[in-house]
C-alpha cells in the first residue's frame, strides 16, 4: 500500500493544470515550492504541489529522501532498491490523487524534479500508462538507462538542465541521460547552466518556464 505523501498546494482553487515538484535528497517539499512564487504569475490557472519524500534522510534528519544513497549514508544497495520501489508506488499514488483532486487529465500535468527528484521523475513518468505534459529535470541522472527503451509506456517531452560545475551529480550525467532518452524515442531538450553548481540558476529557471509554458495546455 502506498504511503501518503505530505504536500502543500499553491495556486488558484479552480486550476485547470498542475505542476508537481519532486525535491532532492535531504531536502523537503518547501525547498522547491518557493519556485511557484516565481513561476505562478507566468503560468495562470496552475496549481503547484511539492510533496515531502516519504522517508527521513539518514544524513539530514530535518530533510527527506526518496531512497537512501549507499555511498553517502552507509546503506546497502538492497536497501536503496527496496526503498526506491516503495517511493515509486508513493509517487504514482500522489500523482493520481492530484489528477483526481484537480479534475485534470495527465496531459494537463507537468513534473519538475531536482537531483534525486529528477531521478524519480525520469524513472516513474515514462512507466505510467498515459503521458504527462512534460518532465523538467534539474541536476539529476537517469537510473538504469538500459531498461528505459523496453519499459517505457509513455514518452512525454523532457527538458534536462544541469550546472557544469556540479560537485554532487556529475555534469556528464546530462549527456548520458539525454542520449538514452533520445535512443528510446523521447523528444529531449537540454540546457547547460554555465558556472552553476548543484542548484538552479536564473537562466535555467527561465528556460524551464518557457518549456512549461509551451508544453502545458492553455489555462481555462
Amino acid at each position: 500500500m502506498a504511503r501518503a505523501l505530505k504536500s502543500e498546494r499553491k495556486g488558484p482553487k479552480d486550476a485547470s493544470r498542475a505542476v508537481v515538484f519532486l525535491h532532492g535528497y535531504g531536502a523537503d517539499g518547501a525547498d522547491l515550492l518557493g519556485l511557484a512564487d516565481a513561476l505562478g504569475p507566468h503560468l495562470p490557472g496552475t496549481a503547484f504541489y511539492a510533496p515531502d519524500a516519504p522517508e527521513r534522510c539518514a544524513n539530514n534528519p530535518f530533510g527527506y529522501q526518496w531512497f537512501p544513497i549507499p555511498w553517502l549514508d552507509g546503506s546497502t544497495e538492497e536497501q536503496a532498491r527496496a526503498s526506491m520501489a516503495l517511493s515509486i508506488d508513493d509517487i504514482n499514488a500522489f500523482l493520481d490523487k492530484v489528477l483526481a483532486d484537480e479534475g485534470i487529465t495527465p496531459d494537463q500535468l507537468a513534473v519538475v524534479g531536482f537531483s534525486q527528484g529528477t531521478m524519480m521523475a525520469l524513472h516513474v513518468l515514462p512507466r505510467r500508462d498515459k503521458p504527462v505534459a512534460c518532465i523538467v529535470g534539474f541536476s539529476g541522472r537517469l537510473l538504469v538507462p538500459e531498461l528505459l527503451e523496453s519499459e517505457a509506456k509513455s514518452k512525454p517531452p523532457v527538458l534536462l538542465l544541469h550546472g557544469d560545475q556540479d560537485p554532487m551529480v556529475p555534469f556528464a550525467d546530462l549527456g548520458l541521460a539525454a542520449d538514452a532518452l533520445d535512443k528510446a524515442g523521447f523528444e529531449t531538450f537540454t540546457h547547460v547552466m554555465k558556472g552553476t553548481g548543484h542548484g538552479i540558476s536564473p537562466d535555467g529557471l527561465g528556460v524551464a518556464l518557457q518549456f512549461l509554458s509551451e508544453r502545458l495546455p492553455p489555462a481555462r
